[in-house]
């Protein structure tokens, strides 16, 4: 299946390639994992180490460092090391922009007043 987009400025239809679509798969297959989704929405304008993140979660580091690691397989977040502690953080806007736009779709389907809009 191929998405159909139109272009800003005209009229023509092109199609999404199949390897951008397959990419986008497999990113939103790393969102669809509660921990997951948690650490990149602490990530967002800020810098944590595995310790700082597994204690926001209350999670084990070890389950945290899992996640991490598929997260920067994923290019979705980066690693900044300062001496021994590790600090993660989101490599862009558009990681932070999908992050966010998930998380204020749910809020519209679960609030008649959305906690972004208050």
């Amino acid at each position: 299946m191929t998405l159909v987009a139109t272009t800003p400025r005209t009229s023509q239809r092109t199609t999404t390639p199949d390897a951008d679509l397959d990419h986008a798969v497999q990113v939103l297959r790393l969102l669809a994992d509660r921990t997951r989704l948690a650490i990149l929405a602490m990530l967002d304008g800020t810098e944590m180490s595995v310790t700082a993140i597994a204690e926001t979660l209350d999670r084990p580091a070890a389950a945290v460092s899992q996640h991490l690691a598929k997260l920067r397989a994923g290019h979705l977040v980066t690693a900044r090391r300062d001496g021994t502690t590790i600090y993660y953080g989101q490599p862009d806007a558009h990681v932070a922009a999908l992050v966010t736009g998930v998380l204020q779709h749910t809020e519209h389907v679960l609030y008649d007043v959305p906690p972004h809009h208050r």
